[in-house]
């Protein structure tokens, strides 16, 4: 996966929706954090990995990967707030339920609020992304739907989203 055009095309999404939603100077982290945390249980719900109460099969694979980039957006553009867009990840997969590992995301966005270090944000990006490799998707997929999702975004702008 190619993290630094990602982070570059993300880069370029923020500086526009900070430019024509009038929002320099602004601080924006909380917001971002509570998106990303938001974005999580969308993607979450999509997977229904803890429905234990429904036979219902997950949502068709487009659809859920097209909620993990919509975190990947949130992830890229928090990295780069912190300045944290040189990082090399790597998904360290180990055998935990899809539930816990979710569980484990939000953990790993509350060690980052209490201590944005970049150890801290290495960690999240990591568990991201091996949520990502449980659900069936390459680095290929991922990037491309990012891609995708990306211009989605632009044409967005365009239309006064």
């Amino acid at each position: 996966m190619n993290l630094y055009k990602l982070f570059q095309l993300q880069h370029d999404l923020d500086k526009r929706i900070l430019e024509e939603h009038k929002l320099h100077g602004e601080s924006l982290f909380s917001k971002k954090i509570l998106a990303l945390q938001v974005e999580i249980s969308e993607l979450a719900n999509e997977t229904r990995c803890f429905k234990f109460w429904s036979n219902k099969g997950p949502s068709p694979k487009e659809k859920i990967l097209e909620e993990y980039v919509d975190c990947l957006h949130f992830i890229l553009s928090i990295g780069l707030d912190k300045n944290y867009s040189d990082i090399n990840v790597n998904c360290k997969n180990e055998t935990t339920e899809l539930t816990k590992k979710f569980l484990n995301l939000y953990i790993d966005i509350n060690d980052f609020v209490v201590c944005s270090s970049r150890d801290n944000y290495k960690t999240l990006f990591e568990d991201f992304l091996c949520v990502g490799s449980d659900l069936g998707f390459t680095f290929k997929e991922i990037e491309s739907a990012y891609y995708d999702k990306n211009a989605v975004n632009h044409i967005r702008q365009d239309s006064g989203y």
